[in-house]
């Protein structure tokens, strides 16, 4: 049985001091990874025309701690943060020993309603402006901004 010895994590530069925020519940990222077909009149499947990259994601948050009031003020502040996943440490079963995206930015926050059962969430999207993947015995790949 697969143990998935892995951890999601926001961090950000406050000065010289590196604050991470945890624990995240769930994170979506999307890549958009942009590539069409170009056609002519005379033929078909003649080159590729490629679009910029768009990197996004979506995560979720219980809204007990000070979690969602970090991630409000980055928000609010429009600063800019990373997300990294990594494996921890001993981790055996994960493609990837980190995956980062960074220079991500907030564009919507969205807390979730209180009820008496549960502890409310709130999901926050927003955008990168670069991604990098380290997978295991290979070596670093990076889309977006240099």
């Amino acid at each position: 049985m697969p143990d998935w010895n892995t951890r999601l994590a926001v961090s950000y530069q406050d000065g010289t001091t590196t604050v991470v925020i945890q624990p995240i519940d769930s994170f979506s990222p999307s890549f958009a990874l942009n590539a069409e077909v170009l056609h002519s009149l005379e033929q078909t499947h003649i080159g590729v025309i490629y679009s910029p990259q768009a990197i996004s994601f979506t995560m979720t948050v219980k809204a007990i701690g000070p979690v969602v009031a970090q991630l409000t003020a980055l928000a609010m502040q429009g600063k800019e943060f990373n997300i990294v996943l990594q494996e921890s440490d001993g981790g055996t079963d994960w493609s990837f020993q980190q995956i980062v995206l960074s220079k991500c930015v907030i564009t919507s926050a969205t807390p979730t309603n209180a009820t008496i059962a549960g502890a409310p969430a709130a999901t926050f999207s927003g955008f990168s402006l670069q991604a990098s993947a380290t997978p295991k015995g290979g070596a670093t790949i990076t889309i977006g901004q240099h």
